[in-house]
This record gives structure tokens, C-alpha cells and sequence, in this order.
């Protein structure tokens, strides 16, 4: 059954009614509940540095409703009926805010059990000794840094770089790393809390550091971007990046 033109037009009408009467509905929840907070975030991010620590977030404010969504996908404000969120690229995102939260470099990690006697790492070279664990990704077409950057910086061309575990996900890299399955190039930030307590360790001090379409942003709307949760959220979020940041 196919609709007339005339209902075509009051079928569209009827979606944007309902759209208009969910987006109400959304803002008289967050009138009612002033203290709840919906974060999307995506999911090596949200593991690695956001959940480790969420708990500072709910003791700075009393009562706090905090609501974690982990996605990767194109943000919709009012149809996911979200307050803020963190998302990693370049951070333009045109009519909405943007604060740069982490701008990382990379560097290489792996379990202290992985080093021993026989096989040392004191310096790139001796990375061949060792299994490798790649993170596959790119942005716009440029890829993030990577074990052949890594090793041609520091000398070493006589390097395979399709051997090892390969990976599309930070957070998985950063746990074969921990599980002593290789070493891995770290995100300086989303390390931090690992080589803090002593999961992994630097080898040595040798790191490379981002392209500026590889960072993380904290995104929300303009029009509530100064309401109170999502203001401490991102007050917060931006001093605890900072301090992670002077650990590593």
C-alpha cells in the first residue's frame, strides 16, 4: 500500500510531532533529575581511564545518577537522549562543544614478567627478540602510530611488521600486554593507571606523539553545556587528565 502525497506530508508531520514530544520528554526527565547524567563513551577510552575512576566523579557530587552508554557511533544528542560524551578524533563538531581532553603519545609497555635474562629490552633493537602486538586503526586515512614508525625512528629497518598479534582496539592491546602476550605501543593516558601499578613498565624512554586528528574530546550540546552535572563532569574529567598526564 503506497500513501497519497497528502499523507506522505501528515505521515512526516506525525514523525516530527513525535520526535518534538520525545525531545520533551527527555528535557522534563533531566528538569525532574537534576542529578542524572548520561556519558557516552567510546569503549577503550571508557575502560581504560573513565570507569578506573569514576568513582572521584560520584563522591564530587552528592547523589549523582551517572549512566554509561559505550558506542563508537555518530552522535545524536536527542535521539540517544545523552548529556555529554567522549569521542576521539579531531573534535570538530559543528554546533556543539568541544574541549580537548587527551592528546596522547605513544611509547612502548608490556608485562615485567616479560623481561628476563635471556631476553632483555634496553633498546629497540632487542624488540626483535620479542613478540610484537600491533593496534590497527586509522583516521582519515592516516594511521595511528605504529611499530614501523616506531622502529624507523629509532634505526631499526630490518623489521617485519606483519608478525605478532594485531588488534583493532586499544584496550585489547593494552591487555595482551598485560597478560605477557607482547609488547605494545601504550597510549600515554589510557597507560597510566596500568604502569602505575606496576602491570606494565617502559622498557625505555623513547615515544612518539600523536597527530592531531588523534585525541579525545569531550562533546555536549552548547545549550546545556554549562548545566551543573554536565559542567562538573567536564570540569572534573579535564583536572583528572591532567594529572594522569604528568605521570606519564
Amino acid at each position: 500500500m503506497c500513501l497519497t502525497r497528502e499523507g506522505e506530508i501528515l505521515q512526516g508531520a506525525a514523525i516530527e510531532s513525535l520526535e518534538a514530544l520525545t525531545r520533551a520528554l527527555q528535557k522534563i526527565r533531566k528538569q525532574k533529575n537534576a542529578k542524572q547524567l548520561k556519558i557516552s563513551t567510546s569503549p577503550s577510552i571508557g575502560a581504560k581511564w573513565l570507569v578506573p575512576r569514576l568513582d572521584r566523579f560520584l563522591a564530587t557530587v552528592e547523589g549523582a545518577d551517572v549512566r554509561i552508554d559505550v558506542s563508537s557511533n555518530v552522535l545524536d544528542f536527542d535521539r540517544d537522549d545523552l548529556d555529554v560524551a567522549i569521542r576521539f578524533g579531531e573534535g570538530k563538531y559543528p554546533s556543539l562543544r568541544s574541549d580537548l581532553l587527551i592528546q596522547d603519545h605513544v611509547f612502548p609497555v608490556c608485562s615485567p614478567r616479560l623481561i628476563t635474562k635471556d631476553k632483555p629490552l634496553n633498546t629497540p633493537r632487542d624488540l626483535l627478540h620479542h613478540q610484537l602486538i600491533h593496534l590497527d586503526w586509522e583516521a582519515q586515512g592516516l594511521p595511528w602510530p605504529n611499530w614501523r614508525m616506531r622502529m624507523q625512528a629509532a634505526g631499526v629497518h630490518d623489521f617485519d611488521d606483519t608478525r605478532g598479534l594485531h588488534f583493532g582496539q586499544t584496550s585489547l592491546a593494552v591487555q595482551a600486554a598485560i597478560d605477557g602476550q607482547g609488547v605494545a605501543l601504550g597510549d600515554s593516558n589510557l597507560v597510566a593507571d596500568d604502569l602505575a601499578a606496576g602491570r606494565l613498565v617502559k622498557p625505555f624512554e623513547l615515544s612518539l606523539r600523536a597527530l592531531p586528528q588523534f585525541a579525545y574530546y569531550i562533546i555536549s550540546p552548547l545549550e546545556t553545556a554549562d548545566a551543573p552535572m554536565v559542567k562538573a563532569f567536564r570540569e572534573w574529567s579535564l583536572q583528572e587528565a591532567k594529572a594522569a598526564s604528568a605521570q606519564t
